[in-house]
């Protein structure tokens, strides 16, 4: 039986096992590399880490390195089911490369200038994954990633490959993502606030009841659906969780999130409900809430036709952000509000036209519906739940 071959350096030339591919495209190499020696042998201009690709010049786009993206990888990559299943697609010129048939091994090395300088960095142009390895650079452990490896690819092959990977798929629903956390074992907010929005879906006497598009579209034969699960998921969160990724590694951990302060408790309402397993008294004020809600505004609640936006997305988003101040005025945070304590703060509030020509589509007709339920409320808005 061969020896399994072990990726190494030796007099300054990588060496490690690999794959030959071949597709309509041309050949190309498959290859697991670790990701310390990828970001010290790959390059995507992040020498001139504000700028753009060559190739990135040839489509006429520019794609700059976002530094909050890369700061949420590094954060992700430390978590403990952390994965880069898709492959990271680089280019190397053919005088670095050389691929030896019959062993299954490329072997990477600076190309050999007139000065004969020897410089093993920077030999491989990063076509896609620039974040993802950005991402890792200083990461403690082990990380290897899958590696495609196009050899003497030229600048409109760069293009091709570029476009296609980034411009031409399609993103995941985010409806869909939240739905899929119904398969886990463990607990986070992710998959607490996707239960409660489930429940709100699903009761009849709530007035949420068939209103939460699972899975982001429309449900076949059920037309009342006027907002999404990513939408009610979103709003719930943020008096949850100021980072859902941090509090569900922890689970997965078997370890639990700290609890909110008196300080955090002003904002993050529902955080310490979530930590005590309260999960049915968070829904319960959701149920409250709305119930309320549908009582002071029966018709417009009910109305489904095109212009009313109380009970489609701008609604909804400025409800959810009038729910903390009304909440925080009813009672401190743990405790449960009964709907006719919510009655009390809606009944203030004389406006009854939600149509689309006032609170237009967008953040601006949200914010206003939201500045104006405040006022009216005599409500104190500190700006601090703003969902935008």
């Amino acid at each position: 039986m061969q020896q399994e071959l072990e990726f190494s350096v030796i007099d300054g030339k990588i060496q490690f096992p690999c794959i030959e591919v071949t597709q309509p495209i041309g050949t190309f190499y498959i290859a697991s590399i670790p990701c310390k020696m990828l970001c010290e042998i790959t390059y995507s201009d992040v020498r001139r880490i504000e700028g753009e690709r060559k190739f990135e010049s040839y489509l006429g786009i520019q794609r700059k390195l976002d530094p909050k993206r890369v700061q949420k990888i590094r954060d992700y990559v430390n978590t403990i089911d952390a994965s880069f299943p898709s492959g990271i697609i680089i280019a190397v010129d053919g005088r670095c490369a050389n691929y030896d048939p019959k062993n299954h091994t490329m072997t990477l090395d600076a190309y050999r200038g007139d000065d004969d300088n020897i410089e093993i960095k920077q030999i491989a142009k990063v076509l896609d994954g620039q974040h993802r390895i950005e991402g890792l650079r200083g990461f403690e452990g082990e990380f290897q990633l899958n590696v495609s490896i196009f050899v003497d690819v030229d600048i409109a092959q760069q293009a091709y490959l570029f476009s296609t990977v980034n411009l031409a798929q399609t993103k995941v629903n985010k409806s869909l993502v939240y739905d899929l956390f119904d398969l886990s074992n463990t607990r986070s907010p992710q998959k607490l606030c996707h239960t409660i929005a489930v429940a709100m879906n699903q009761i009849p006497e709530c007035p949420l009841f068939e209103r939460i598009s699972r899975l982001g579209s429309a449900t076949p034969g059920i037309y009342t659906e006027t907002i999404t699960q990513a939408t009610f998921v979103s709003a719930l969160m943020q008096y949850i969780s100021k980072d859902e990724n941090k509090d569900r590694d922890l689970y997965m951990r078997g370890k639990k999130p700290e609890k909110a302060d008196l300080k955090e408790l002003q904002q993050l309402i529902f955080r310490n409900m979530m930590i005590d397993e309260r999960d049915d008294d968070i829904a319960m004020i959701i149920f409250n809430y709305f119930s309320a809600v549908r009582n002071r505004w029966d018709k417009a609640w009910n109305d489904f036709g095109q212009g009313n936006i109380l009970n489609r997305t701008n609604g909804f988003r400025a409800l959810m952000r009038l729910l903390r101040p009304i909440y925080l005025h009813l009672v401190a945070p743990g405790e449960i509000p009964t709907i006719e304590q919510f009655d009390s703060i809606f009944n203030k509030i004389s406006v009854n036209d939600f149509s689309s020509d006032t609170y237009k589509p967008g953040s601006s007709g949200e914010s206003l519906l939201y500045n104006t339920f405040i006022s009216e409320a005599s409500l104190q808005n500190d700006g601090a739940n703003s969902l935008l």
